[in-house]
């Protein structure tokens, strides 16, 4: 134990200060990466801190370069009157959060507007990140309730997201839009080792990056409507302009097919989306519903359910394997499983008119299920102005 406590205290001296010049992903790797707990196996010791350190990347990419951003379409939504030949407001309700709605702004209308995030994630797949309670390794005696020796990790992760976007009414059914995020991400963490309930710190890192996120480029074409209802559909293209290797950006291009329908009287609205979408930092499916309520002519209360099966990400578990030279023990180490997980999140938010045709959306974002890297809630608040 003795010789393992001095090489402990080696490496917090030595590869400490390393760490914090890299990347946040070589952080990653070097805070999961064995190296107090005598596995006696350094291949798979490597191959799990690999697998651990992409599953925590991928999961981080999920949601910075694949969130899904705020709808296109202003709060203000015109349409021609065949009737009256003048251009009317359709709907009283400044409309939905991330859900989007059938209705597009109108022909030759601009919006513009910009949101700003914040999030500092805590779990991964349901394992606490700040507690020190997440073991990466350990060595357990099969016939004793709990490791004897145990690698565990803290890890805080923030980020800190500023998104332009702006949408242009091509004509009545169609509109095009794009949405340019800003992203500061922090990344501070350390390795704890516990031998017989002695605990000595291993190491610590930080890391930090900042820039442009993977930009995207949309439109939505309305297919038919009454004064009720409408179907649309929609497409988004996610442009790989993140820098990859500081976790900014997925790398490759995504695309998303979207079908919406939405049914919608002056005061309620019911929206409801299902999406395909290929590349970037997974294949997925998703669905999501919303429902409005224009609650005064200024002001609109709105509530969203998101739901995301992801196909090329998995969730992190604890797997064991028999110790190659002690007997009677077993290690632990964390590995990716064979569930494909579903992202589940609720919103809940108003959008208020300040004046003219400005409108002032503040949300916030709350965790339903364990999957993938989440927040408790992730506020969010945002202006967008039609002209």
């Amino acid at each position: 134990m003795n010789r393992w406590i001095s090489g402990a205290a080696l490496l917090v001296l030595t590869a400490a200060p390393a760490a914090a010049q890299q990347t946040p992903a070589d952080v990653i790797s070097f805070l999961v990466t064995n190296q107090s707990v005598q596995t006696r196996d350094f291949e798979k010791d490597q191959a799990a801190a690999a697998a651990t350190r992409d599953t925590i990347t991928r999961a981080l990419l999920v949601n910075l370069a694949a969130v899904p951003i705020a709808t296109s379409s202003s709060g203000f939504v015109y349409r021609l009157d065949p009737e009256l030949g003048t251009v009317t407001r359709v709907s009283n309700s400044f409309g939905t959060l991330f859900v989007e709605r059938a209705m597009t702004s109108g022909r030759g209308r601009t919006s513009f507007g910009a949101s700003a995030t914040t999030t500092g994630y805590d779990r991964l797949d349901g394992l606490n990140l700040r507690d020190g309670s997440l073991v990466t390794t350990a060595n357990q005696f099969r016939d004793e309730p709990a490791p004897f020796d145990t690698e565990s990790l803290t890890l805080k992760i923030r980020t800190s997201t500023l998104t332009f976007f702006g949408a242009y009414g091509v004509t009545d059914r169609l509109e095009i839009g794009g949405a340019v995020p800003l992203v500061q991400l922090n990344i501070d963490g350390s390795r704890l080792d516990v031998y017989r309930g002695e605990s000595v710190l291993q190491a610590s890192g930080t890391a930090s990056a900042s820039g442009v996120a993977d930009a995207a480029v949309r439109a939505k074409y309305r297919i038919f409507s009454t004064r009720t209802a409408g179907f649309a559909a929609a497409t988004e293209l996610r442009l790989p302009t993140g820098d990859e290797q500081a976790l900014l950006g997925a790398g490759r291009a995504a695309i998303r097919i979207m079908a919406i329908g939405s049914v919608e009287n002056p005061r309620v609205g019911v929206h409801g989306n299902f999406a395909i979408v290929r590349g970037g930092v997974s294949d997925e499916y998703d669905t999501s519903g919303a429902v409005t309520v224009a609650a005064t002519p200024r002001l609109t209360i709105a509530g969203e359910l998101l739901l995301r099966r992801l196909t090329d990400v998995r969730e992190v578990v604890a797997v064991s394997a028999v110790h190659p030279t002690i007997g009677g023990v077993d290690t632990l180490r964390l590995l990716p499983g064979s569930a494909i997980p579903t992202l589940s999140n609720a919103v809940t938010g108003i959008k208020w008119n300040a004046a003219g045709s400005m409108v002032i959306t503040g949300e916030v974002r709350w965790r339903l299920g364990n999957a993938g890297l989440t927040a408790p809630f992730t506020p969010t608040i945002s202006v967008d102005y039609l002209f």
